[in-house]
């Protein structure tokens, strides 16, 4: 039986997924072998040593110290592309308020009265409110993961022109994106050939003001910058300076700051990217197979720490054992292996930067001892056993 403690309220739909015969769920549960979550800060709170992995019903995972869970061999798994298409309606919503000035002129009809002369009223104030259409003009994607390649295509199909730039390109994205995006040989080359700007990228210290200083001095006047990814990503010293001077037209974010609050170039959500019903059911669904996949086969997918690693199974028993990515750890491996007299069935090993995984399925149950053994060879981070 597994025990899995949720720390925010998960779909039911993922929930469904975990059989009660096999799995225990509670938001108390002691000793759990896997931690659910989705908004919920783990920092600064010493994790139960009995945790195996932890699940993030999301895609980003700032909320979560990967860095401590990694050296202690434990997979981090979170939802990436789950709530891609959520997102990408929240941005092209938020191109059409700027490009439209909703906002404002909501707010100008929302303090209407009402009365005989509201039409008279409206039809002599619209004019404040004169916009103009995204058909035609310039968007630069800066980040062209599931959600970039989603929001440039719906862009595509709005009939603007897309420039897109992600020196890190997986091959499916680069499948899934039109043809009709234009690559741009650098940011600035993007920044300064855009009339809208958006943001999909993870925050990390590469990312973290990406839009700073160097950015403000070549995007065209009246730019709409729109970030939907982290707050980090965008300078805030420097959006500042753009928006008094209007270098930055608008400014659309789901991450409100107190400084730029009634500013009335800036329209502020409340962190609406991924806060729809079918969002949270798609990363629940996701992340709980990921997990389930991981405590009953040992199988790794879509962990942000350790590397994708998929062994059918076969023989008796089967070792997982996260690592130090160095040299001779599977000879390490083996030779404790032999020593006991225990048999390879198969193996597979992957790295992922100073990280590495390996599935080792035996012939013959593997003993305490021979668990220990493994667990002190310099470099091991962790070693479970799962039987057939």
């Amino acid at each position: 039986m597994f025990k899995i403690r949720t720390l925010n309220n998960i779909s039911r739909n993922g929930l469904d997924r975990l059989p009660a015969n096999l799995y225990s769920v509670a938001n108390d549960i002691a000793d759990p072998d896997a931690i659910l979550v989705r908004s919920a800060d783990l920092h600064g709170k010493p994790p139960a040593t009995s945790i195996k992995a932890v699940a993030r019903a999301g895609a980003g995972v700032n909320n979560i110290p990967v860095a401590e869970f990694s050296e202690r061999g434990v997979p981090v798994f979170n939802a990436p592309g789950a709530n891609a298409n959520a997102v990408k309606e929240l941005v092209v919503a938020g191109m059409l308020i700027a490009a439209r000035n909703l906002d404002s002129a909501l707010a100008f009809v929302g303090g209407l009265n009402g009365g005989d002369d509201l039409h008279h009223k409206v039809e002599a104030e619209k004019k404040r409110f004169v916009g103009s259409e995204l058909s035609g003009k310039t968007l630069g994607v800066v980040g062209l993961g599931a959600i970039g390649v989603k929001v440039a295509n719906a862009a595509r199909a709005l009939g603007m022109r897309v420039l897109g730039f992600d020196p890190h390109m997986t091959v499916d994205g680069a499948w899934a994106l039109s043809s009709e995006v234009t690559r741009a040989g650098s940011l600035n080359e993007l920044y300064a050939a855009s009339d809208y700007i958006t943001f999909h990228v993870p925050l990390n210290d590469a990312t973290r003001g990406v839009f700073g200083a160097a950015a403000l001095e070549v995007v065209r006047p009246g730019t709409v910058v729109l970030n939907f990814a982290r707050e980090g990503i965008v300078d805030q010293s420097v959006l500042e300076k753009g928006l008094a001077s209007g270098r930055i037209g608008r400014y659309v974010t789901d991450f409100p700051n107190a400084d730029l609050v009634g500013n009335a170039r800036v329209i502020g959500l409340p962190h609406l990217g991924a806060s729809t019903g079918e969002a949270e059911e798609n990363c629940a669904v996701m992340v709980v197979d990921q997990l389930r996949e991981f405590l009953e086969n040992g199988n790794v997918h879509n962990a942000v720490n350790f590397p994708n690693t998929r062994m059918a199974r076969a023989g008796k028993a089967r070792l997982c054992i996260a690592n130090r990515n160095r040299p001779n750890m599977i000879g390490q491996l083996s030779h404790v292996l032999g020593e006991a007299g225990v048999n390879i069935a198969q193996m597979h090993n992957a790295s992922r930067g100073d990280l590495a995984y390996t599935l080792i399925d035996l012939d013959s149950d593997p003993t305490p001892g021979l668990l220990a053994a493994i667990g002190r060879i310099d470099g091991i981070l962790s070693v479970r056993a799962i039987a057939s």
